[in-house]
């Protein structure tokens, strides 16, 4: 048995993968097992990696087809023995204490997932997220995103963790039923992350976890296929993951802010992909709502607690999509 495994999920990686598992073989922590799931690569991501880094004990699972990153990182759970899932995007680069300090985290703060400090890779003066905000609108956000390192938080509790770099106990995230294979991505962590909260946990930023990020490498930055899937899936985490009494409550916000998305993705040249997004999303709300009866029946954790950590301000969302816009 390991303490920890990582799984990285691999889809066209090849000029990244590599300096992402050399970061795996500097970290201070060795009791941990890599798993790699190839989504489908034909660019070599994967050739011959067991004979490259024969001190990871690298396990590759290669798939005939695109499974998405819901479902490619629940194979990886599947695979996995270790205590702790470290899943990790290949273009995701690990300081070499990473480990070590989400395993501290994990002592301080039992029945809880954890964040990693993101840096933008490309930029390292700016952050890439500081753990995940969620908006009473169904709105998430990475905190602080693009803006400079100057900024400095505390370790303290954030509602979710970007599944770029994000720490799990295995139980748990096998207890919720691991990522929502219909998302196929995007979103799908703040959706695991709601449901690991509706079920007690909490998450915690870990400053000291630090990871270097490009990001946006498989869709691109606002890709129409990245809005499709980010905003369709919003709506379904929204109607969800929700708890009835603030699922009534913000409903309003959650329709006002449909309407703005559709006008602001208008406005980038996005208004046949923002539409189709929301239309299919309502369209496919009766799995949703099945998968809602079974999630909300299991809750463990009380509506204040959830009330507690959303984001309530009603027109930041605004200013993010903004600071979003800018960093273009």
């Amino acid at each position: 048995m390991v303490t920890t495994s990582f799984i990285i999920l691999v889809w066209n990686s090849a000029a990244h993968l590599p300096r992402c598992l050399a970061c795996i073989s500097t970290q201070t922590n060795r009791d941990f097992e890599v798993i790699i799931i190839d989504n489908a690569s034909t660019d070599g991501s994967t050739d011959a990696l067991e004979e490259k880094y024969p001190d990871l004990h690298i396990q590759v699972k290669r798939l005939a087809a695109n499974l998405g990153f819901a479902a490619a990182n629940n194979l990886g759970a599947g695979l996995a023995r270790g205590d702790w899932l470290a899943l990790l995007n290949a273009d995701a680069f690990l300081e070499p204490d990473w480990l070590t300090s989400m395993l501290a985290a994990a002592q301080r703060h039992p029945n809880a997932f954890f964040s990693s400090y993101l840096i933008k890779a490309n930029a390292p003066d700016l952050i890439d997220g500081q753990g995940d905000f969620y908006h009473a609108s169904g709105q998430p956000w990475r905190r602080n995103y693009n803006l400079p390192r100057t900024l400095d938080p505390p370790e303290d509790e954030v509602f979710s963790a970007c599944a770029a770099a994000a720490f799990y106990p295995r139980h748990a995230f096998s207890a919720v039923g691991g990522f929502d294979e219909d998302y196929f991505a995007y979103h799908e962590d703040v959706d695991l992350g709601f449901r690991l909260r509706l079920h007690g946990l909490k998450c915690f930023y870990i400053p000291e976890a630090i990871v270097y990020h490009i990001g946006s490498t498989s869709f691109g930055k606002r890709g129409e296929r990245a809005t499709y899937l980010g905003h369709r899936n919003l709506v379904w985490t929204f109607i969800k993951d929700m708890p009835g009494p603030l699922l009534w409550l913000f409903l309003p916000i959650h329709l006002i802010y449909t309407v703005i998305h559709l006008i602001y993705f208008t406005t980038l040249k996005q208004g046949r992909v923002i539409w189709k997004a929301k239309l299919d999303a309502w369209k496919g709300l009766g799995p949703v709502l099945k998968k809602r009866k079974s999630i909300q029946q299991s809750r463990r954790a009380s509506i204040r607690s959830i009330l507690a950590i959303i984001r309530l301000a009603p027109l930041e969302p605004i200013f993010n999509m903004s600071k979003r816009n800018t960093s273009q």
